[in-house]
């Protein structure tokens, strides 16, 4: 049986104590204003002691006036919705709400009483109106006062109370703070503000003083006491809020920043907006520009393929397509959960666009093949690759399966199948490498630059189908006689991204999870960073640059020091490394080596309209000894997957297998991009 509301609950209590409040204060403004024009004497204002006085006709048009105007004023204060505010949050719009019911019933008093009644004095008007406005005001507002108070003095008495500062006087800054104030579960308590306007210094907001700028907050937290800083500055350039966080995290307070403004959309600012501070913000570079226009007029009105679709890299180059309104857009990858994930976010997010999402491996040649002759994509993003270090080290035949075979293959098939553009995935592990994934995806670069070149000198004939088992009829489905080869086949070389699978940010805020210890491979370790949006945006602008042949290179910044990086993270935590979390050094791991390179030797750099964006001189390989050399490795991975890195050492010449520990060799290269590190301190 449904449970009938309560009529004499709360919030209708409080209705009710209100309308009574109103219809006694509304006249009584009036009668006051009335009362101070003939000097509080209550007796003239009666009786009209002194000669020919009005006052007591003007008393009695009052008195015969107050049903009336209770009547209007409260029909007027439900129509403005004074009832039903939530006056504990009362804002500004309140304000405004009381102001025009106050105005409104004030308009109507004075036409009224003068012309149903008698006129009245000026003073009577204008003193009743400002007193009415006052004292509706003040009960409803007064309420949200106590309660702040009391929640301030609750919060800085508490014991579990955490003493905040904020970092940024403006309008966010304040939000935040007058939010923090409302808030009465809140356990933040703000003591101290700090800001670099030097106009702003030393004055007051909601009774607490702005103490300094950014130079003064080591000082500032030892003062105050400070358990956690709040960044409340959403339109702080890079630069600034590196240097910033570079000043907070030696203070060990907690920290949580504001997003920039551009993330923050309609969301109001407040308490709840704050986030955490994450790596990428210590970076300390401007956001990657690229230009749209050329993508979108690239990727408009095509058929594109992505493999690997959801990966990190893949499912982030899906979202960026998806905004750049292609004709269809085909996720291709083994692991179904990825697929079904982005696939649905893309639905929810582009319900116009054509979607087509297929479970498949790129190891598949029948399967690869009749993808590419249903749907004909005219650009494909080659993303399906095997890529964690360590685990290809113990199954080396498995790199070479998935991204030597996977890569030719779908190359293969994109040729065959009028594909105009096919853009590969690569790694700057694949530079001088120690490992055998990095040596994996060598290999794919060397294979699409052949596949290149050989489709720009009318050699395509040199191309054969590559299968383990017997799928000869996978060609004689697919070639015609006739078929003319146009595809242009190009890679995109970059390093780490932060975010994506097996980063070793998310390792690391785990371990700090837990209380550490915090595990690093090597105190000299160094690593090149890019956010996954920042990657993918370049890479599609790589792609629209494509004229055939090339490896762009993508230039990741100064590289980062991977200690630093797990050390900055226990401070961000609001921890001291090594003594609230250990750091503990493992040892590279097999494959693994100290610094990542861009380039080899061999190859030289040209420059793109995008500065970001560089060339590679392409190199020439015998496309006989090529192809021979990867159907001889195929049969290897299927036969003796034992001698899969023994043989890949004679086809890459530049791979040179780390050992089982890795290789803490330094080479010169190593130290110019310390030298680099330095430099950007």
């Amino acid at each position: 049986m449904r449970k009938t509301k309560n009529f004499l609950s709360r919030s209708n209590v409080a209705k009710i104590l209100l309308i009574i409040y109103d219809a006694f204060m509304v006249n009584i403004s009036y009668f006051l204003a009335l009362w101070f024009r003939y000097d509080c004497n209550i007796s003239e204002l009666l009786n009209g002691l002194i000669e020919e006085t009005d006052a007591p006709i003007h008393f009695n048009s009052w008195l015969c006036f107050v049903p009336i105007y209770t009547v209007f004023c409260l029909v007027v204060f439900w129509l403005f919705k004074l009832y039903n505010s939530v006056w504990t949050f009362a804002s500004y719009r309140e304000f405004f709400n009381a102001a025009y019911a106050a105005f409104i019933t004030f308009i109507f008093h004075v036409i009224a009483i003068t012309f149903i009644f008698n006129r009245m004095p000026m003073t009577y008007y204008f003193f009743g109106a400002l007193m009415q406005f006052i004292f509706v005001l003040l009960v409803r507002f007064s309420y949200r006062f106590i309660l702040l108070e009391r929640s301030r003095r609750k919060v800085a008495s508490s014991k579990e109370s955490s003493r905040v500062m904020l970092v940024g006087a403006g309008a966010a800054g304040r939000m935040v703070l007058h939010d923090l104030n409302l808030a009465t579960n809140s356990k933040d308590n703000v003591v101290c503000l700090v800001d670099d306007n030097p106009h702003k210094i030393g004055k007051y907001i909601d009774g607490l003083c702005i103490s300094g700028n950014r130079y003064d907050i080591p000082n500032l937290v030892e003062k105050f006491n400070i358990d956690k800083i709040y960044i409340t500055i959403p339109t702080i350039k890079p630069i600034d809020k590196k240097e910033i966080l570079d000043i907070c995290k030696e203070t060990d307070c907690q920290l949580k920043i504001l997003p920039d403004i551009y993330e923050l959309h309609d969301e109001k600012i407040g308490k709840n907006t704050l986030v955490e501070v994450d790596i990428e913000d210590l970076l300390g570079r401007d956001p990657i520009v690229v230009d749209m226009g050329e993508i979108f007029a690239f990727l408009k009105d095509k058929t594109i393929l992505v493999t690997g679709g959801g990966g990190s890299i893949g499912s982030e180059l899906c979202r960026q397509i998806a905004d750049h309104n292609p004709r269809k857009l085909i996720i291709f990858d083994i692991y179904e959960n990825n697929a079904y994930d982005i696939e649905q976010e893309l639905r929810e997010n582009h319900p116009e666009l054509d979607l087509e999402v297929l479970i498949g491996s790129v190891r598949d040649s029948r399967k690869v093949f009749d993808v590419f002759a249903q749907y004909k994509p005219q650009v494909v993003y080659h993303a399906a690759a095997h890529k964690h270090v360590p685990l290809m080290e113990h199954s080396p035949q498995e790199a070479i399966k998935n991204n030597v075979l996977g890569t030719y293959k779908t190359a293969y098939a994109a040729a065959l199948n009028g594909c105009e553009r096919f853009v590969l995935i690569s790694t700057d592990k694949a530079v001088n490498p120690t490992n055998i994934m990095g040596a994996s995806k060598r290999l794919c670069e060397m294979v699409v630059q052949t596949f290149d070149r050989l489709i720009k000198e009318d050699k395509f004939y040199k191309l054969r189908p590559l299968y383990e088992h017997d799928d000869s009829e996978v060609e004689d489905r697919f070639v015609s006689s006739g078929l003319q080869i146009k595809t242009d086949f190009v890679a995109v070389r970059f390093g780490n991204v932060l975010g994506s699978n097996g980063s070793v940010v998310p390792v690391f805020k785990k371990q700090i999870d837990k209380g550490g210890p915090v595990k690093v491979t090597h105190p000299d370790i160094i690593r090149y960073f890019m956010t996954i949006p920042e990657a993918v945006s370049l890479v599609l602008q790589a792609g629209t640059y494509a004229a055939g042949g090339e490896i762009f290179v993508l230039d990741m910044g100064a590289p980062v020091k991977i200690d630093t990086l797990a050390r900055n993270l226990i401070r961000l935590s609001g921890f001291k490394p090594d003594v609230d979390i250990k750091v503990e050094y493992t040892g590279l791991r097999p494959g693994e080596k100290l610094y990542e390179e861009r380039l080899m030797e061999t190859e030289g750099l040209r420059t793109t309209p995008n500065k970001l964006i560089s060339i590679c001189n392409p190199s020439d390989f015998d496309a006989d000894e090529l192809f021979d050399n990867i159907e001889q490795l195929m049969h290897i991975c299927y036969e003796k997957p034992e001698d899969v890195k023994s043989f890949v050492e004679k086809i890459v010449p530049t791979y040179h297998p780390a050992g089982e520990h890795g290789t803490t060799e330094k080479t010169a290269a190593y130290e110019e991009q310390i030298k680099a590190m330095a430099a950007t301190k």
